[in-house]
């Protein structure tokens, strides 16, 4: 059986799911624009309240899977801190540059929405990695290390480093940014559910081990996507109304996102593979490259530039092109694994356990 055969029936259809949610988004934007306004009239960590919740729910389901009670076994050893530091480097220093370099190339005369992309790729992915490194069988311990590290490392250094990359490197507009939505998103979207996924494993697992993995998990783990169904959804819909009659620009602003995912996806693959790291720790190398955390960009956007802003505009267009090509992403590694990396991993003399 193929890996692909082994996915449930919603992750094995899950792109047309996830196209289908677009539609529904976008139709919803367009023809029935007060939705908008509906959905923005009540909001939880300067997000709105449906898309908070199906935040939330998105990352806990997965963060349920993880062994907490390994993680100290995994973090001593010295090839983990190693790999570790190759992640921080390509998140904070190489992956921000990439967008600045990508911005000033393909937007030099709008400022504005330049400004707004630096914003996504200065922004290190802590919840949506999780989605793709499940659905591509990559290591859910070190995944969820790398994320509580960036999560870490995102309340000290996403303002300046925003300051840096969007006022000085991208000489974009003017911020004064504070440091309260930063410390909001994660303590929000990776704390609520990294503290309910916690006391729910230590609680239910050790009552019953077997009940946790073989029941509980199995019907908790397919609300996940149903979550990320919800939030693509009512993502579109809010800005629904906005792509279809800014297409021009919009379609202008989706050039370099493009560029960017797929540059930062391939070739930390591509180096990876080369070294003959084992095919899971490449996939969460992988996707932590060339993820972003959507929700702190269009946060800190809407909260320094106004949530009408080109800015902001801007930062809501990188998830809309994140989600369908990272969800491709887990195909091409899928495919990858079941013809050449197994075979690869097992001449470097590293194959997985």
């Amino acid at each position: 059986m193929t890996a692909v055969e082994k996915l449930g029936f919603v992750e094995r259809f899950l792109t047309l799911w996830i196209f289908l949610s677009m539609l529904i988004g976008v139709l919803l934007g367009y023809y029935v624009p007060e939705v908008k306004d509906r959905l923005g009239s009540s909001k939880f960590a300067d997000v709105n309240i449906p898309m908070a919740v199906g935040l939330i729910w998105m990352m806990y389901p997965i963060l349920c899977k993880v062994r907490y009670e390994m993680l100290h076994k995994v973090m001593a050893t010295k090839q983990v801190w190693k790999d570790i530091g190759y992640s921080v480097i390509i998140n904070w220093l190489v992956a921000p540059l990439i967008m600045v370099i990508l911005g000033w190339a393909t937007l030099p005369d709008l400022v504005e929405y330049r400004s707004g992309l630096v914003l996504v790729g200065t922004a290190r992915c802590i919840a949506m990695v999780l989605v793709w490194n499940r659905l591509a069988g990559g290591d859910e311990e070190f995944c969820a290390i790398v994320v509580a590290i960036n999560s870490m490392l995102q309340i000290g250094l996403y303002g300046p480093l925003s300051y840096l990359f969007v006022v000085i490197f991208s000489r974009g507009t003017h911020m004064g940014i504070s440091m309260w939505p930063v410390v909001q998103s994660v303590l929000v979207f990776l704390g609520i559910p990294l503290g309910g996924a916690v006391f729910t494993r230590l609680v239910l697992y050790k009552i019953s081990p077997t009940f946790y993995d073989k029941k509980f998990i199995r019907i908790l783990a397919p609300t996940s996507l149903l979550a990320l169904l919800f939030v693509i959804i009512i993502m579109f819909a809010m800005q629904g109304h906005e792509i279809v009659t800014n297409i021009k620009t919009v379609l202008r602003v989706i050039v370099p996102l493009l560029v960017y995912f797929t540059f930062m996806f391939f070739s930390v693959l591509a180096f990876c593979y080369y070294f003959c790291v084992p095919y899971k720790l490449t996939v969460v190398q992988s996707f932590t490259a060339a993820s972003n955390n959507f929700e702190l960009a269009i946060a800190v956007a809407a909260s320094v530039y106004g949530e009408a802003s080109k800015e902001a505009m801007a930062a809501t267009i990188g998830p809309l092109v994140e989600v369908p090509v990272l969800l491709a992403f887990v195909h091409v590694l899928l495919f990858i694994k079941s013809n050449w990396y197994d075979r690869k991993t097992e001449l470097c003399g590293c194959k997985e356990d």
